[in-house]
């Protein structure tokens, strides 16, 4: 781990593991801890300047969001992109958000349609300005307020039970080339559908654009997605041993 990345961790001394929880897990989304990459407790304990009683606490709260793997002998490492798991998770996502934009198109008030525009130009602002992780994070405000506005508490459950997952592979595809650019086209495309209220146009927008991520994750990463698992778990397309996975 780098001295960058040990100053980082660095957290207050209460809540201590929902803080350290949360600094790992945005490190985890954001790539600065890659898939693969060991977590040893030694390590963490001292670079957060927590012992490991809640160390162990915060990883056992990011193994049940699907972004740490617990091992042996209390060994962690940041959960490898699986092809099949991607698939599933974006199926998953893609499901839910049709479902929460087809019910927001007819549920939605006009304070509701005025929040969505002014993100809207929020991640047009960042997209002009090239400021991806500010475009990042109001990205993922705009798809939380969507699924919100169906207002649907148990949809609403289960997208959140899924998003540490989604926004890892999300903000992996915008780094792809040409992504970012797609992706603020697709979102003026869904505003447009919710506030013309066609809710089967806006589900399905929101759905391609959500399946979307997935495959281009999938495909960016080719043979190396199942790089970091066990060798036992890991796909050999054609017989190739797969390589590292590299951020």
């Amino acid at each position: 781990m780098t001295d960058g990345q040990r100053r980082r961790l660095r957290v207050p001394r209460i809540g201590l593991h929902e803080q350290a929880a949360a600094r790992l897990r945005t490190m985890i989304v954001r790539g600065e801890l890659a898939p693969g990459q060991q977590l040893g407790e030694a390590d963490l304990s001292d670079a957060l300047g927590i012992s490991r009683t809640p160390l162990r606490e915060a990883l056992k709260q990011l193994a049940s969001e699907g972004l740490v793997e617990l091992r042996l002998n209390h060994s962690a490492v940041v959960a490898p992109f699986r092809h099949a798991e991607l698939t599933e998770l974006f199926e998953a996502v893609s499901g839910i958000e049709r479902c929460a934009a087809e019910l927001a198109a007819t549920r939605m008030e006009p304070a509701d349609f005025e929040r969505l525009k002014s993100l809207q130009d929020k991640i047009e602002w960042h997209h002009g300005r090239g400021e991806l992780r500010d475009y990042f994070q109001t990205n993922q405000q705009i798809h939380s307020a969507i699924v919100g506005f169906a207002r649907n508490a148990v949809l609403k459950a289960t997208h959140e039970a899924l998003l540490a997952r989604a926004e890892r592979a999300r903000f992996f595809a915008l780094s792809v080339l040409g992504r970012w650019d797609e992706s603020v086209r697709e979102h003026q495309d869904i505003l447009a559908a919710l506030k013309a209220g066609e809710a089967a146009r806006a589900g399905q927008l929101l759905a391609h654009h959500v399946r979307r991520t997935g495959e281009i994750v999938a495909e960016t990463l080719g043979g190396e997605a199942d790089a970091a698992a066990p060798p036992e778990e890991r796909t050999r397309p054609g017989g190739r041993t797969t390589g590292k996975v590299r951020r």
